[in-house]
């Protein structure tokens, strides 16, 4: 992966993030109503997730700058792109949460699985290549 299509990459997930993360905060229960599940009991909870998604949007449009440099910004939300679907998966098998909720998902996670695995992947390849030079030298 370049560093032009990590920035493009980052830049995307950014603007992406801001703009849904707006969408909840000012419409919580607009999702529930495309998907025709309940409204939520307390939108608060929804707009605070909506919060805690635009701030990511933040970290990734820094990130962008240098994603080499800011690799822990990548490796926190790949986390959570992991992390989130797997907390669905438990919560929709003890019946928690309908199946639905999954639309969340898709946008929100997998997406972003490849592209933020290709940017840990090359940074990883960089600092294993420079910490070998660094060691031969």
């Amino acid at each position: 992966m370049t560093a032009s299509s990590m920035k493009i990459t980052l830049r995307l997930a950014a603007i992406y993030n801001l703009v849904w993360g707006a969408w909840v905060v000012l419409f919580p229960n607009h999702f529930f109503d495309l998907v025709g599940m309940e409204p939520l009991n307390h939108p608060m909870v929804w707009q605070g997730m909506g919060m805690v998604i635009g701030v990511y949007g933040l970290g990734y449009w820094w990130a962008s700058y240098d994603a080499m440099r800011h690799w822990p910004i990548v490796a926190v939300a790949a986390l959570g792109k992991i992390f989130g679907p797997i907390g669905f998966l438990f919560n929709y098998l003890q019946g928690i949460v309908p199946f639905e909720f999954i639309y969340t998902l898709i946008t929100n996670d997998f997406i972003w699985w490849i592209p933020f695995f290709l940017i840990l992947k090359k940074v990883h390849t960089e600092y294993h290549w420079k910490l070998t030079n660094d060691y031969a030298s």
